[in-house]
């Protein structure tokens, strides 16, 4: 009987192990490095402008991953993530200012007092669901931006405070070149620190919790530890975010951390993918650069009739606003699994092709 030589059609996982990578394949972890080493030398060939959108994905892009471990993954709501993200901001101008502490140290610092506030509010929120858990933490939004605006010996008031430019063993990262390499290296750590979160049990105890908190329990999952710990480490990567936001900017102002904010990071996520960490960071750069697209079709349309007719010019901060609001409900009818989910399907068409299945 002739050998028969099997062709092996998609992947095929034979421990648990293996199931859990990083990297389901060869090529993609190859895929990742050549991206970081490309990134590496990106400020070489790229403007401030080009990069001051690139540094603007990094530092969201960190607290937008902290909302998808809290809403995506766990299953539970939260609109006022850019109090946190505010929070870690101010936290870390304060460190630095007050204290001496060096940015280096004052970063990670102001991540863990915002957990710790994170978790605070996490406590009760974690025994709501639903429409409740979302007023709550739209409560801790309101009592955060309160707090900014009050509390002057923290946060400089309504004038704001300054905020030392980042330095390592007294070389400075004061420009968008350099800063560029410290929100690559933060951005790189979280999303590793994340999706290494996703493999671990407590990892996989906040996914049961979405899925189904009732079997969750019965299983043994105290639902109570894990959704006030996903507050936390929510919490955690906001204040990354905002801490990296405000040594970037060296100045933070109460009036930056809105809840229309809060919305727009809501937006990254859907948009690039509940539950998804690739997703999240796909999400922010949707979200970072529509805006940069709809000044550039405003442009293409000047002098036009459209332009004559809509007043272009003097309407294009409505219709950035306008466009985020119809993204997000496209989004939600027609592609609900977001960028990440597409992405997949692209990479399966191919790697399949040109077979059907």
């Amino acid at each position: 009987m002739a050998n028969i030589s099997l062709i092996p059609c998609g992947d095929f996982k034979t421990t648990y192990a293996a199931d859990t990578t990083i990297f389901p394949t060869v090529t993609s972890r190859n895929f990742a490095i050549l991206g970081v080493l490309i990134l590496l030398v990106f400020p070489a060939f790229m403007d401030r402008y080009w990069l001051n959108l690139c540094i603007q994905i990094g530092y969201l892009g960190i607290a937008a991953l902290g909302l998808n471990i809290l809403v995506g993954f766990t299953g539970q709501i939260s609109i006022g993530h850019a109090a946190f993200f505010g929070f870690g901001a101010f936290a870390s101008a304060w460190l630095s200012n007050s204290f001496a502490i060096p940015v280096a140290l004052a970063i990670p610092l102001a991540g863990v007092m915002t957990t710790a506030v994170g978790m605070l509010f996490g406590v009760p929120a974690a025994r709501l669901k639903g429409l409740y858990l979302a007023i709550a933490t739209l409560a801790a939004q309101y009592i955060l931006q309160d707090f900014f605006a009050r509390a002057d010996w923290f946060t400089g008031g309504t004038a704001g405070t300054i905020a030392e430019p980042f330095s390592l063993f007294g070389f400075a990262f004061d420009t968008d070149e350099r800063f560029f390499y410290v929100v690559l290296v933060y951005m790189v750590v979280m999303y590793i620190l994340a999706t290494n979160l996703m493999r671990t049990r407590d990892g996989r105890a906040l996914v049961a919790v979405r899925d189904h908190y009732l079997s969750a329990e019965i299983m043994g999952i105290n639902l109570t530890k894990y959704r006030t710990m996903s507050f936390g480490i929510s919490a955690f990567y906001a204040g990354i975010g905002g801490a990296l936001y405000a040594h970037y900017l060296q100045f933070v102002s109460v009036e930056g951390f809105t809840i229309l904010f809060s919305i727009q990071f809501l937006g990254m996520i859907i948009i690039g993918g509940l539950g998804s960490i690739m997703g999240s960071l796909m999400g922010t750069a949707f979200m970072v650069l529509l805006p940069e697209v709809m000044q550039a079709i405003t442009t293409a349309l000047s002098g036009t009739a459209i332009d004559a007719a809509l007043n272009l010019k003097d309407a294009i901060a409505f219709l950035r606003e306008m466009a985020i609001g119809l993204v997000i409900i496209l989004f939600l009818v027609f592609e609900p699994d977001g960028l990440a989910h597409r992405w997949k399907q692209i990479k399966a068409y191919w790697k399949l092709y040109p077979f059907a299945h």
